[in-house]
């Protein structure tokens, strides 16, 4: 198999740091050429499962404005510039939760849209964590922060109370990889 071609990019759309919009010429493996391919750039960004000291889950019951009504959320947001994922991951926790983790594990990096872009995920398990701090998150959205079971994560999965993609799926991978 082979990959797509990129033959040009032509700039649609720029608002500020969290979205630009490109119009692309790009040719597909059998030579055909297709014009004016919207493709998304967004920042890269983080999500974690985070487990105490005392195996419980850190989640937010927040809102969010894409998501209907309430929703159970991960720590997560946008790498900033120049910053590695890890780095990201861990600033994130601290500002969000006032916890920071001892141990961390890579679940993968993630295309958020395998044919428009609109950035990539990294995903992370943080583990051994405690308060070591006060919150300082800058996040818009009213939020609660919980500490739930695996066999409570579990069942919010199934019942579909995780209404983000990258949160249901990192709260997945992580159960998976914890042998729960």
């Amino acid at each position: 198999m082979q990959s797509w071609k990129t033959l040009a990019r032509t700039p649609a759309l720029q608002r500020g740091k969290y979205l630009t919009v490109e119009d692309h010429t790009i040719q597909l493996p059998d030579g055909r050429t297709i014009e004016q391919w919207p493709w998304l750039i967004t920042p890269d960004y983080v999500n974690m499962a985070v487990v105490t000291t005392d195996n419980q889950f850190l989640c937010f019951r927040q809102t969010k404005y894409a998501v209907p009504g309430i929703s159970l959320a991960v720590v997560g947001g946008y790498l900033e510039p120049g910053e590695n994922p890890l780095q990201a991951a861990q600033r994130e926790l601290l500002e969000e939760t006032g916890y920071a983790a001892d141990t961390w594990t890579a679940l993968g990096r993630y295309a958020v849209d395998g044919n428009r872009g609109a950035g990539v995920a990294h995903l992370f398990i943080a583990q051994q964590a405690r308060r070591v701090a006060d919150i300082h998150a800058d996040d818009l959205e009213e939020q609660e922060l919980l500490l739930l079971s695996a066999a409570q994560v579990r069942v919010a999965l199934e019942a579909g109370e995780f209404k983000c993609l990258p949160w249901a799926a990192v709260m997945s991978l992580a159960l998976l990889r914890l042998g729960g």
